[in-house]
């Protein structure tokens, strides 16, 4: 009788071991706090066998980054039609992003680190960028439409939009409220009062 071949583990499916640990341990310590042996520990494999994949931990954060951004990216813009009623749009996109925060935790905490700047690659500015275009035509669209504001710039209308529900979620982590629904309703009403031409009126 043949003995059975024992299942050997696709590179890919290693790699994505790695990808996964090490965004877990970087969003509880922070990047900076991080050592790559841990990583390797959290993954199951050897240090050396995460080098063969990653050659540096400069190059592992910016997968990480990479990877979870466009994770982001895709949850927030897949099906997305930016010649929609920009208010709808508005609304989509802030319950999504939330829907996001609640569903991937450690990616959304990843995200919300403040250091990336420091470290960031070509690559991964392109990433960002690939995402944050659509959102600067949608924010632009808008106030040629005469909804959106046309005196905030459109990277600062995001940045209060992406501001507004990451402070929300670091709240509610480090125990400083407890959010449910309506807390999010009534925030996502006061963050169009914000954005939105003067008026434009409530969301419907």
């Amino acid at each position: 009788m043949t003995p059975p071949t024992a299942t050997r583990e696709a590179p890919g499916d290693k790699q994505r071991r790695i990808l996964d640990a090490a965004l877990h341990v970087f969003a509880e310590n922070g990047v900076h706090g991080t050592a790559v042996p841990p990583i390797a520990e959290a993954a199951g494999v050897a240090v050396g066998t995460l080098y063969r994949y990653f050659d540096s931990k400069e190059a592992l954060v910016n997968a990480v980054f990479r990877d979870t951004k466009a994770r982001l990216g895709e949850h927030l813009l897949n099906g997305i039609k930016p010649d929609n009623d920009p208010r709808s749009l508005f609304v989509t996109l802030w319950d999504r992003l939330v829907d996001f925060a609640r569903q991937e935790p450690r990616a959304f905490r990843f995200l919300e680190m403040q250091d990336h700047a420091r470290y960031l690659d070509d690559a991964s500015r392109g990433t960002e960028r690939e995402l944050l275009g659509p959102l600067n035509q949608m924010v632009i669209a808008g106030q040629h439409a005469g909804v959106f504001n046309p005196g905030l710039r459109a990277d600062v209308a995001i940045a209060l939009f992406w501001g507004g529900v990451v402070g929300l979620f670091k709240a509610a982590r480090d125990g400083y409220l407890e959010l449910d629904d309506a807390d999010l309703y009534a925030a996502r009403e006061a963050c169009w009062q914000a954005l939105a031409a003067p008026g434009t009126g409530a969301i419907s």
